[in-house]
Protein backbone atom coordinates (compact mmCIF):
# COMPACT_ATOMS: atom_id res chain seq x y z
CA UNK A 1 0.00 0.00 0.00
CA UNK A 2 0.87 3.25 -0.71
CA UNK A 3 1.18 6.05 1.86
CA UNK A 4 -2.23 7.54 1.42
CA UNK A 5 -4.02 4.08 1.42
CA UNK A 6 -1.68 3.44 5.03
CA UNK A 7 -3.18 6.44 6.10
CA UNK A 8 -6.97 5.37 4.91
CA UNK A 9 -6.58 2.09 6.48
CA UNK A 10 -5.27 4.07 9.68
CA UNK A 11 -8.26 6.30 9.86
CA UNK A 12 -11.00 3.62 9.18
CA UNK A 13 -9.08 1.28 11.52
CA UNK A 14 -7.77 3.06 14.34
CA UNK A 15 -8.97 6.97 14.25
CA UNK A 16 -12.66 6.07 13.64
CA UNK A 17 -14.33 3.20 16.24
CA UNK A 18 -17.60 4.51 15.20
CA UNK A 19 -20.11 6.60 13.33
CA UNK A 20 -20.01 9.14 16.22
CA UNK A 21 -16.34 9.64 16.04
CA UNK A 22 -16.71 11.05 12.21
CA UNK A 23 -15.85 15.02 12.28
CA UNK A 24 -18.28 15.69 9.44
CA UNK A 25 -21.69 14.41 7.94
CA UNK A 26 -20.31 13.70 4.41
CA UNK A 27 -19.85 9.41 5.00
CA UNK A 28 -23.51 9.64 6.84
CA UNK A 29 -26.34 8.62 4.44
CA UNK A 30 -28.83 11.47 3.92
CA UNK A 31 -31.89 10.15 3.12
CA UNK A 32 -34.36 7.78 4.47
CA UNK A 33 -33.70 4.72 3.72
CA UNK A 34 -36.91 2.60 2.11
CA UNK A 35 -39.18 0.51 3.71
CA UNK A 36 -37.61 -2.90 2.53
CA UNK A 37 -33.95 -1.54 3.14
CA UNK A 38 -35.30 -0.54 6.64
CA UNK A 39 -36.31 -3.59 7.23
CA UNK A 40 -33.01 -5.71 6.23
CA UNK A 41 -31.42 -3.16 8.55
CA UNK A 42 -33.13 -4.38 11.19
CA UNK A 43 -31.77 -7.67 10.99
CA UNK A 44 -28.27 -6.70 11.01
CA UNK A 45 -26.09 -6.85 14.42
CA UNK A 46 -25.10 -3.58 16.12
CA UNK A 47 -21.58 -3.66 15.77
CA UNK A 48 -22.00 -4.00 12.08
CA UNK A 49 -24.19 -1.22 12.06
CA UNK A 50 -22.38 1.02 14.39
CA UNK A 51 -18.87 1.08 11.83
CA UNK A 52 -20.78 1.98 8.92
CA UNK A 53 -19.17 5.16 6.84
CA UNK A 54 -21.42 5.66 4.13
CA UNK A 55 -22.85 8.77 2.33
CA UNK A 56 -25.80 7.17 0.26
CA UNK A 57 -28.54 4.31 -0.77
CA UNK A 58 -26.40 2.35 -2.54
CA UNK A 59 -28.53 -1.40 -3.27
CA UNK A 60 -31.00 -0.98 -6.30
CA UNK A 61 -34.45 -2.48 -6.90
CA UNK A 62 -34.63 -6.06 -8.76
CA UNK A 63 -31.72 -7.46 -7.53
CA UNK A 64 -33.10 -11.29 -6.55
CA UNK A 65 -30.42 -13.89 -7.64
CA UNK A 66 -27.99 -11.60 -8.58
CA UNK A 67 -24.19 -11.83 -8.07
CA UNK A 68 -22.98 -8.84 -6.53
CA UNK A 69 -19.39 -7.21 -5.69
CA UNK A 70 -19.21 -4.27 -2.84
CA UNK A 71 -16.20 -2.02 -2.99
CA UNK A 72 -15.21 -1.27 -0.13
CA UNK A 73 -17.18 -3.01 2.18
CA UNK A 74 -16.34 -2.10 5.15
CA UNK A 75 -17.82 -3.88 7.94
CA UNK A 76 -20.42 -5.67 5.85
CA UNK A 77 -23.57 -3.62 6.51
CA UNK A 78 -24.51 -3.11 3.09
CA UNK A 79 -23.26 -6.82 2.09
CA UNK A 80 -25.55 -8.41 4.68
CA UNK A 81 -28.41 -5.71 3.73
CA UNK A 82 -27.55 -7.04 -0.31
CA UNK A 83 -27.65 -10.93 1.13
CA UNK A 84 -31.36 -10.77 2.12
CA UNK A 85 -32.71 -9.02 -1.11
CA UNK A 86 -30.55 -11.57 -3.21
CA UNK A 87 -31.90 -14.65 -1.26
CA UNK A 88 -29.84 -17.39 -0.88
CA UNK A 89 -29.65 -17.94 -4.49
CA UNK A 90 -27.66 -14.88 -4.77
CA UNK A 91 -24.38 -14.13 -3.53
CA UNK A 92 -22.27 -10.99 -2.37
CA UNK A 93 -18.30 -10.77 -2.40
CA UNK A 94 -16.92 -7.67 -0.10
CA UNK A 95 -13.32 -6.23 -0.53
CA UNK A 96 -12.08 -4.18 1.76
CA UNK A 97 -8.68 -2.84 2.51
CA UNK A 98 -8.87 -2.03 6.32
CA UNK A 99 -8.16 -5.14 8.54
CA UNK A 100 -10.36 -3.94 11.67
CA UNK A 101 -13.05 -3.36 9.03
CA UNK A 102 -12.53 -7.09 7.32
CA UNK A 103 -12.68 -8.42 10.76
CA UNK A 104 -15.56 -7.22 12.11
CA UNK A 105 -17.31 -8.15 8.66
CA UNK A 106 -15.70 -11.87 9.03
CA UNK A 107 -16.96 -12.59 12.29
CA UNK A 108 -20.36 -11.45 11.54
CA UNK A 109 -21.00 -14.31 9.05
CA UNK A 110 -22.25 -17.29 10.58
CA UNK A 111 -24.37 -14.97 12.86
CA UNK A 112 -26.34 -12.93 9.50
CA UNK A 113 -26.58 -16.86 8.19
CA UNK A 114 -28.59 -18.12 11.30
CA UNK A 115 -30.36 -14.95 11.19
CA UNK A 116 -31.34 -15.00 7.72
CA UNK A 117 -32.27 -18.74 7.97
CA UNK A 118 -29.59 -19.53 5.60
CA UNK A 119 -28.60 -23.00 5.06
CA UNK A 120 -24.99 -21.33 3.81
CA UNK A 121 -23.67 -18.21 3.70
CA UNK A 122 -23.87 -15.85 0.56
CA UNK A 123 -21.79 -13.70 1.87
CA UNK A 124 -17.94 -13.44 1.22
CA UNK A 125 -15.29 -10.63 2.35
CA UNK A 126 -11.47 -10.61 0.43
CA UNK A 127 -9.03 -8.33 2.04
CA UNK A 128 -7.71 -6.12 -0.58
CA UNK A 129 -7.30 -2.65 -2.21
CA UNK A 130 -9.78 -1.50 -5.08
CA UNK A 131 -7.30 -0.03 -6.97
CA UNK A 132 -5.99 -3.75 -7.95
CA UNK A 133 -9.03 -5.32 -8.19
CA UNK A 134 -6.74 -7.72 -10.97
CA UNK A 135 -5.05 -9.15 -8.21
CA UNK A 136 -8.00 -10.33 -6.47
CA UNK A 137 -8.91 -13.24 -8.74
CA UNK A 138 -11.86 -12.08 -9.41
CA UNK A 139 -13.76 -13.69 -12.93
CA UNK A 140 -13.94 -10.56 -15.49
CA UNK A 141 -17.42 -10.21 -16.98
CA UNK A 142 -19.20 -12.77 -13.83
CA UNK A 143 -21.10 -9.83 -11.76
CA UNK A 144 -24.38 -8.99 -12.14
CA UNK A 145 -23.86 -5.58 -9.97
CA UNK A 146 -21.42 -4.04 -8.58
CA UNK A 147 -22.24 -1.24 -5.67
CA UNK A 148 -19.96 0.64 -3.84
CA UNK A 149 -20.66 3.28 -0.92
CA UNK A 150 -18.82 6.68 0.06
CA UNK A 151 -15.25 4.84 -1.37
CA UNK A 152 -14.20 5.80 -4.89
CA UNK A 153 -13.12 9.50 -3.36
CA UNK A 154 -10.81 7.70 -1.09
CA UNK A 155 -9.05 6.27 -3.91
CA UNK A 156 -6.05 7.33 -6.05
CA UNK A 157 -6.39 6.22 -9.03
CA UNK A 158 -10.32 6.68 -9.74
CA UNK A 159 -10.66 6.07 -13.56
CA UNK A 160 -8.77 2.84 -12.81
CA UNK A 161 -11.19 1.42 -10.36
CA UNK A 162 -13.98 2.54 -12.62
CA UNK A 163 -12.07 0.91 -15.99
CA UNK A 164 -11.78 -2.39 -13.66
CA UNK A 165 -15.35 -2.38 -12.45
CA UNK A 166 -16.41 -2.27 -15.81
CA UNK A 167 -14.20 -5.28 -16.66
CA UNK A 168 -16.03 -7.35 -13.70
CA UNK A 169 -19.50 -6.60 -14.75
CA UNK A 170 -21.59 -9.27 -17.40
CA UNK A 171 -22.92 -7.32 -20.45
CA UNK A 172 -25.99 -5.51 -19.67
CA UNK A 173 -24.53 -4.99 -15.86
CA UNK A 174 -24.77 -1.91 -13.47
CA UNK A 175 -22.59 -0.12 -11.14
CA UNK A 176 -24.87 1.57 -8.30
CA UNK A 177 -22.84 3.60 -6.31
CA UNK A 178 -22.85 6.20 -3.60
CA UNK A 179 -20.23 9.02 -3.46
CA UNK A 180 -19.02 13.05 -2.52
CA UNK A 181 -18.52 15.22 -5.81
CA UNK A 182 -17.25 19.04 -5.60
CA UNK A 183 -18.33 21.89 -7.91
CA UNK A 184 -14.82 21.98 -8.50
CA UNK A 185 -11.66 20.28 -8.23
CA UNK A 186 -9.73 20.85 -4.52
CA UNK A 187 -6.61 22.20 -4.52
CA UNK A 188 -3.53 19.27 -3.53
CA UNK A 189 -3.39 21.14 -0.66
CA UNK A 190 -6.00 20.02 0.66
CA UNK A 191 -5.95 16.72 -0.55
CA UNK A 192 -3.17 15.97 1.15
CA UNK A 193 -5.26 17.01 4.69
CA UNK A 194 -5.33 13.20 6.33
CA UNK A 195 -8.74 14.52 8.28
CA UNK A 196 -10.58 15.81 4.90
CA UNK A 197 -9.17 13.00 2.78
CA UNK A 198 -10.96 10.48 5.81
CA UNK A 199 -13.32 12.14 5.88
CA UNK A 200 -14.84 11.58 1.89
CA UNK A 201 -14.03 15.50 1.71
CA UNK A 202 -10.59 16.16 0.13
CA UNK A 203 -10.74 13.13 -2.33
CA UNK A 204 -14.30 14.19 -3.68
CA UNK A 205 -14.22 14.18 -7.67
CA UNK A 206 -14.90 16.86 -9.41
CA UNK A 207 -18.41 16.62 -11.53
CA UNK A 208 -17.19 16.92 -14.31
CA UNK A 209 -13.70 14.93 -14.06
CA UNK A 210 -16.31 12.24 -12.63
CA UNK A 211 -18.48 12.16 -15.58
CA UNK A 212 -15.07 12.20 -18.36
CA UNK A 213 -13.68 9.39 -16.16
CA UNK A 214 -16.65 7.33 -16.39
CA UNK A 215 -17.35 7.42 -20.09
CA UNK A 216 -13.11 6.58 -20.66
CA UNK A 217 -14.24 3.57 -18.60
CA UNK A 218 -16.64 2.59 -21.03
CA UNK A 219 -20.14 3.89 -18.71
CA UNK A 220 -21.11 6.52 -21.53
CA UNK A 221 -24.31 7.45 -20.18
CA UNK A 222 -24.28 8.04 -16.45
CA UNK A 223 -27.25 8.13 -14.63
CA UNK A 224 -28.08 10.48 -11.46
CA UNK A 225 -30.31 8.70 -9.01
CA UNK A 226 -30.47 11.07 -6.24
CA UNK A 227 -28.32 13.88 -5.46
CA UNK A 228 -28.32 15.98 -1.77
CA UNK A 229 -25.97 18.83 -0.65
CA UNK A 230 -23.36 17.84 2.14
CA UNK A 231 -22.60 20.33 4.75
CA UNK A 232 -19.43 19.74 7.06
CA UNK A 233 -20.32 21.11 10.64
CA UNK A 234 -17.30 21.21 11.42
CA UNK A 235 -16.16 25.32 11.48
CA UNK A 236 -12.58 24.37 11.38
CA UNK A 237 -12.70 22.48 8.39
CA UNK A 238 -15.35 24.51 6.84
CA UNK A 239 -12.42 27.46 6.76
CA UNK A 240 -10.18 25.13 5.55
CA UNK A 241 -12.22 24.38 2.54
CA UNK A 242 -13.46 27.63 2.04
CA UNK A 243 -16.04 27.87 -0.61
CA UNK A 244 -16.16 24.54 -2.22
CA UNK A 245 -19.26 22.68 -2.44
CA UNK A 246 -19.61 18.79 -1.58
CA UNK A 247 -22.91 16.67 -2.95
CA UNK A 248 -23.53 13.27 -1.98
CA UNK A 249 -24.54 11.65 -4.89
CA UNK A 250 -25.87 8.72 -6.18
CA UNK A 251 -24.85 7.39 -10.38
CA UNK A 252 -26.00 4.45 -11.54
CA UNK A 253 -23.82 3.05 -14.77
CA UNK A 254 -24.72 0.24 -17.28
CA UNK A 255 -22.59 -2.02 -18.99
CA UNK A 256 -23.56 -1.67 -22.36
CA UNK A 257 -22.14 -1.06 -25.94
CA UNK A 258 -25.04 0.01 -27.79
CA UNK A 259 -25.18 3.68 -25.62
CA UNK A 260 -24.69 6.90 -27.72
CA UNK A 261 -22.70 10.05 -26.30
CA UNK A 262 -26.33 11.93 -26.55
CA UNK A 263 -30.11 11.01 -25.91
CA UNK A 264 -31.02 10.72 -29.55
CA UNK A 265 -34.76 10.22 -30.38
CA UNK A 266 -35.65 7.06 -32.95
CA UNK A 267 -39.18 7.38 -31.73
CA UNK A 268 -39.44 4.71 -29.23
CA UNK A 269 -41.68 4.09 -26.01
CA UNK A 270 -41.90 1.70 -22.89
CA UNK A 271 -44.74 0.50 -20.47
CA UNK A 272 -43.85 -0.58 -17.27
CA UNK A 273 -45.75 -3.90 -16.20
CA UNK A 274 -45.06 -3.78 -12.37
CA UNK A 275 -43.32 -7.04 -11.03
CA UNK A 276 -40.68 -5.53 -9.01
CA UNK A 277 -41.59 -6.24 -5.27
CA UNK A 278 -40.09 -2.79 -4.33
CA UNK A 279 -41.53 -0.60 -7.04
CA UNK A 280 -44.75 -2.54 -8.02
CA UNK A 281 -46.81 0.86 -8.63
CA UNK A 282 -44.15 2.39 -10.44
CA UNK A 283 -40.38 2.25 -11.43
CA UNK A 284 -37.92 4.88 -10.97
CA UNK A 285 -34.74 4.52 -13.59
CA UNK A 286 -33.26 7.51 -12.32
CA UNK A 287 -34.26 11.09 -11.05
CA UNK A 288 -35.90 12.12 -14.57
CA UNK A 289 -37.61 8.66 -15.89
CA UNK A 290 -40.51 7.70 -13.95
CA UNK A 291 -42.62 5.12 -14.92
CA UNK A 292 -46.04 4.91 -13.76
CA UNK A 293 -47.41 0.49 -14.40
CA UNK A 294 -49.64 0.81 -17.45
CA UNK A 295 -48.18 3.92 -18.81
CA UNK A 296 -46.59 3.99 -22.51
CA UNK A 297 -44.13 6.37 -21.98
CA UNK A 298 -41.39 7.75 -24.75
CA UNK A 299 -38.26 7.80 -24.59
CA UNK A 300 -34.42 7.71 -25.90
CA UNK A 301 -32.13 5.36 -27.22
CA UNK A 302 -30.14 5.44 -24.30
CA UNK A 303 -33.01 4.64 -21.65
CA UNK A 304 -34.14 2.03 -23.93
CA UNK A 305 -31.36 -0.15 -24.33
CA UNK A 306 -30.90 0.77 -20.77
CA UNK A 307 -34.05 -1.20 -20.04
CA UNK A 308 -33.74 -3.60 -22.76
CA UNK A 309 -30.64 -4.97 -22.74
CA UNK A 310 -30.34 -5.44 -18.86
CA UNK A 311 -32.68 -7.37 -15.99
CA UNK A 312 -35.35 -4.80 -15.89
CA UNK A 313 -36.25 -6.25 -19.55
CA UNK A 314 -38.58 -9.00 -18.29
CA UNK A 315 -40.70 -5.69 -16.70
CA UNK A 316 -41.46 -3.89 -19.52
CA UNK A 317 -43.26 -3.67 -22.90
CA UNK A 318 -40.99 -2.54 -25.74
CA UNK A 319 -42.46 -0.35 -28.62
CA UNK A 320 -41.03 0.59 -32.05
CA UNK A 321 -37.81 0.05 -34.04
CA UNK A 322 -34.47 1.85 -34.49
CA UNK A 323 -35.49 2.39 -38.42
CA UNK A 324 -36.19 6.02 -38.61
CA UNK A 325 -33.76 8.59 -36.63
CA UNK A 326 -35.51 11.97 -35.56
CA UNK A 327 -32.77 13.54 -34.72
CA UNK A 328 -31.52 15.15 -30.33
CA UNK A 329 -34.58 13.89 -27.68
CA UNK A 330 -37.00 16.65 -27.56
CA UNK A 331 -35.67 18.31 -24.27
CA UNK A 332 -31.99 17.27 -24.65
CA UNK A 333 -30.56 20.10 -26.33
CA UNK A 334 -27.41 18.33 -27.52
CA UNK A 335 -24.31 16.95 -25.21
CA UNK A 336 -25.69 18.48 -21.87
CA UNK A 337 -23.51 17.45 -18.87
CA UNK A 338 -24.91 16.43 -15.54
CA UNK A 339 -24.85 20.07 -13.44
CA UNK A 340 -24.84 20.16 -10.00
CA UNK A 341 -27.85 22.71 -9.14
CA UNK A 342 -29.71 23.67 -6.27
CA UNK A 343 -29.10 21.53 -3.94
CA UNK A 344 -32.78 20.12 -3.81
CA UNK A 345 -32.48 17.21 -5.53
CA UNK A 346 -33.14 18.74 -8.77
CA UNK A 347 -29.57 17.67 -11.36
CA UNK A 348 -29.86 15.99 -14.03
CA UNK A 349 -28.28 15.13 -17.11
CA UNK A 350 -29.34 15.24 -20.74
CA UNK A 351 -32.69 14.39 -20.71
Amino acid sequence: MNEKHIEVSKYYGDDLQSTDDLQTNACCTLSRPPKHITEALSQISEEVKSKYYGCGLTIPTAVEGLRILDLGSGSGRDCYIASQLVGENGSIVGVDMTDAQIEVANKNIEHHREKFGYKKSNVKFIKGNIENLGELNLEKGSFDLIISNCVLNLANDKLKVLKDAYELLKPGGEMYFSDVYSDRRVPQKLQDNRILWGECLSGALYWNDFLNFAKKAGFTDPRVTEDKPVTVDNPALEELLGDIEFYSVTYRLFKIEDLEADCEDYGQAVMYKGGIPEEEFAFELDNHHYFPKGKIESVCGNTYNMLHQTRFQKYFEFYGTWDTHFGIYEGCGGNIPYTITDGEGTASSCC
